[in-house]
C-alpha cells in the first residue's frame, strides 16, 4: 500500500554549510539540502555498480557520489546544450577543465565584459562552457532559460558579481576534473538512458525532472527543456529493476501518480533561499530508510 509519510522538523537539523558544494553551477531546484538524505538511501543498498542522474542539471548529487566513492560509476545526463557544454568540457576533453579554469580566473567581471560575451556565439564546445558558467552565475536563481533577467542588486548588494567566485570555480572544476575517471555524460535524453539501464539490478537512478507536473508548473520559467512526460517517467521507474528515489514539487498530480504505480511517497523539509520553509516530495519504491533525524531546515547552496 502507498503510504504518505510527513517528516516535520524535529529531532537533529542538518547545516547545508556542512555540505561540500561541488558543482560550479547555481541550479535552480538544486539538491544540496538532500545531500545527506542521499547519503543515507546508498548506504542502505549494496553498492551500486551504477548511480545514474538522468536529469543531471547542476549534478550535485551524482558529484557527491563520485566524490564519496559511493557507487563505481557515475551516469551523468543532460539534454541541455549549454549546461552539457559544461559538463563535456570537465568531463569528456582532455585540458578541459584547465583551460575552463584558467578562463574564469582571468575574466574581469564588468557590464561591458559580461553583455559582450553573452552577446557572442561560441563556435567550440570550450567557449559555449565558459560562456554558459558566466550567464549562470550572473543571472537571476541561475536561470539559463530564455528570458531571465541579470542580477542588479545581487546578494548584499553587490550587484552583478555577488555571485562571482572565480577561484572557488576554479577550485571545483579542478576537483571535478580529479575524479572524472569515474564519471560518465551522456548528451542526451533521460528516457533513453532509463531505457538502456533499467533491466541493471546493480544501478540505481536519481531522478530529479522539471517540476512541470502540476498545476504551479514552477519549471516551465527555469529552465529550457521543461515538457516531460511525467506519465512516462513514472511508467519507465515502474519497470527499472534497480532501486530509484525521486523528487518532485508536492501536488495532487504527482500524489496520483505515486499511489497509481505503487510508489511510496514522503514529504521532507527544505527552506529556499529567502529561507522559507518549504516540502519537497521524495517518491520510491521502499521509503522505509527515511530517518525523521535527516529531515532538513536548510538554504540552498550558493
Amino acid at each position: 500500500m502507498t503510504q504518505l509519510h510527513l517528516l516535520e522538523d524535529v529531532e537533529s537539523v542538518v547545516n547545508v554549510a556542512s555540505v561540500p558544494h561541488r558543482s560550479p553551477f547555481r541550479y535552480p531546484g538544486g539538491k544540496t539540502w538532500l545531500i545527506p538524505s542521499i547519503r543515507h538511501w546508498l548506504s542502505c543498498l549494496p553498492r551500486p555498480r551504477n548511480f545514474v542522474e538522468p536529469f543531471a542539471g547542476g549534478a550535485i548529487v551524482g558529484l557527491t557520489v563520485a566524490f564519496e566513492n559511493l557507487a563505481d560509476r557515475v551516469v551523468l545526463v543532460e539534454l541541455d546544450d549549454q549546461v552539457a557544454a559544461v559538463w563535456q568540457t570537465i568531463i569528456e576533453t582532455d585540458g578541459g577543465p584547465a583551460w575552463l579554469a584558467d578562463q574564469i580566473g582571468k575574466f574581469e567581471l564588468t557590464a561591458e565584459n559580461v553583455a559582450s560575451l553573452l552577446s557572442s556565439s561560441p563556435r567550440t564546445t570550450r567557449a559555449k562552457a565558459f560562456r554558459t558558467i558566466v550567464q549562470n552565475r550572473v543571472s537571476h536563481g541561475g536561470i539559463l532559460a530564455t528570458g531571465a533577467g541579470l542580477l542588479k542588486n545581487g546578494e548584499n548588494g553587490k550587484g552583478l558579481g555577488s555571485r562571482w567566485y572565480p577561484e572557488t570555480l576554479r577550485h571545483r572544476i579542478l576537483n571535478i576534473a580529479n575524479v572524472r575517471k569515474c564519471i560518465r555524460f551522456i548528451h542526451g535524453d533521460a528516457f533513453e538512458v532509463l531505457k538502456t539501464y533499467s533491466d541493471r539490478t546493480d544501478t540505481v537512478f536519481f531522478v530529479d525532472p522539471p517540476y512541470t507536473a502540476s498545476k504551479k508548473r514552477a519549471g516551465t520559467r527555469l529552465y529550457r527543456h521543461h515538457q516531460i512526460d511525467h506519465e512516462r517517467l513514472f511508467d519507465k521507474l515502474e519497470r527499472v529493476q534497480g532501486d530509484f528515489l525521486m523528487t518532485y514539487d508536492d501536488s495532487e498530480e504527482v500524489r496520483a501518480l505515486a499511489v497509481k504505480h505503487r510508489f511510496e511517497t514522503c514529504l521532507i523539509a527544505m527552506s529556499n533561499t529567502h529561507n522559507t520553509k518549504m516540502k519537497e516530495l521524495l517518491i520510491g519504491r521502499n521509503l522505509g530508510w527515511v530517518d525523521k533525524g535527516l529531515v532538513l531546515n536548510n538554504t540552498l547552496g550558493k
